[in-house]
């Protein structure tokens, strides 16, 4: 799907404020919450995400949610990642 498709599938979904967001090379988000659940969607680059002890690179293409107060971290890789979130 393209970032068309998927805005328009997690607006279905119910995500009220869904947007790109864009990080450099190797920026990392050290652990923080939502307060409700956030799904995201690899646009460009990559992104490792540890949740609940677990961690996974995620590439073009691939999506990831976030449940929400659960307490993760993302790093981005060395060419930065461009992503689409949704929140609701």
């Amino acid at each position: 799907m393209d970032e068309q498709q998927w805005t328009k599938q997690l607006t279905d979904e119910g995500f009220d404020d869904v947007y790109v967001w864009e990080d450099g090379p190797n920026v990392s988000y050290p652990e923080h919450r939502h307060p409700d659940v956030s799904a995201h969607v690899i646009l460009e680059g990559e992104m490792t995400v540890t949740v609940d002890g677990h961690t996974r690179t995620y590439k073009p293409g691939e999506r990831f949610d976030v449940p929400g107060k659960t307490g993760h971290t993302a790093s981005m890789g060395p060419e930065g990642c461009k992503y689409l979130v949704g929140e609701r």
